[in-house]
């Protein structure tokens, strides 16, 4: 099976942005993937844990407007999260499109896609995008493209108990991204600066403790009282997915976020021409370095028979110091506004 004419499938850092990144180039609008999770407001931090499941370290944001809806208006391209709870109905308007040979943009449960080996442990994320990218209606097969450099044909019937998924916290609910290109420009400096701005804001004074500064604080607080908590079999899935949520394995491009983050200010600064803002890349970059180290410690953690936390919240608290001062001097170097606006 072959994709369709004119898609270009490339590698990519995380699953939304990489998706998205599928899509603009497929219509020729050639931004990159660092620029649209900027755009999309995408970098912070949160720190939660549902009854359940293992605690979560995550650099990313989930703004209002999605990540996926903010990109597209500030990029000209109107983006239209579709969700549905029937399984016929979903399959019905994904065929709709496959049919026309355009991809198509998907949520899904990566536990359910065959090509993922989780070496037999049962594993579940519904908050996994992938790009369908080419469809054998006779095999009722379609073609995948993923983050990796291979495209990966899938049944049918798998991907809809992907889509269909019912496993917490992100259950993917058929979710099906329609996208018009047809107003696509590129994003001008006052959409970049408030993009920045907002994120800001966000990492500075977050509305509850588990997000932005106070989340890695938090984090820090509560990471020692792990082993108390949890069973050493517990533990060790804890801190393995905490490595996971901070390496480029889960799909961060790196330092949880921070080395994308770092790239996309290296961008604006030249299209908002405002040079400062390449000295808080480099600032950004070297938080990613740090977060990586954390990462690295979570994995051995996750490996030793006697894991010892303490020196995790330590680093933790390092890294809050460090994102303290680069959030503020980033906002600092912004241009004076009047209110927070998000287009």
């Amino acid at each position: 099976m072959k994709p369709f004419a004119g898609f270009q499938h490339v590698e990519t850092h995380h699953c939304v942005t990489g998706s998205l990144h599928h899509l603009y180039l497929y219509y020729d609008h050639t931004l990159s993937e660092d620029m649209l999770l900027g755009l999309g407001e995408g970098v912070g931090f949160v720190y939660w844990q549902q009854k359940g499941q293992p605690p979560f370290i995550g650099g990313r944001a989930t703004p209002e407007p999605s990540l996926e809806e903010l990109a597209g208006l500030r990029t000209g391209v109107q983006v239209t999260p579709i969700c549905t709870s029937s399984g016929r109905k979903a399959e019905a308007a994904l065929l709709e499109r496959l049919e026309k040979d355009v991809p198509v943009m998907l949520q899904v449960d990566m536990g359910f896609l065959p090509y993922f080996d989780f070496k037999g442990t049962e594993y579940h994320f519904g908050g996994h995008v992938v790009v369908v990218c080419g469809y054998d209606a006779a095999r009722r097969q379609v073609l995948i493209a993923d983050r990796d450099a291979d495209l990966h044909p899938v049944s049918l019937d798998d991907l809809a108990k992907a889509r269909g998924s019912n496993f917490k916290p992100f259950p993917p609910h058929y979710k099906l991204y329609a996208v018009d290109f047809t107003h696509k420009r590129m994003p001008i400096a006052d959409e970049i600066n408030t993009a920045i701005r907002n994120q800001c804001e966000r990492m500075l004074h977050p509305p509850i403790s588990n997000l932005g500064l106070k989340g890695i604080r938090k984090a820090a607080q509560l990471l020692p009282a792990w082993q108390d908590n949890m069973s050493a079999e517990e533990l060790k899935w804890a801190l393995f997915n905490a490595y996971i949520f901070i390496s480029p394995v889960g799909g961060t491009g790196g330092g949880t976020f921070r080395y994308m983050f770092s790239r996309f200010l290296a961008e604006a600064a030249a299209l908002t021409d405002n040079p400062a803002l390449t000295v808080c890349a480099e600032q950004f970059r070297a938080i990613g370095d740090a977060w990586e180290k954390i990462g690295v410690w979570c994995k051995a953690m996750s490996e030793s028979s006697a894991p010892d936390l303490r020196e995790g919240r330590t680093a933790l608290l390092h890294v809050a110091d460090l994102e303290n001062a680069a959030w503020a001097h980033l906002y600092s170097v912004l241009p004076a506004h009047e209110a927070m606006v998000t287009p």
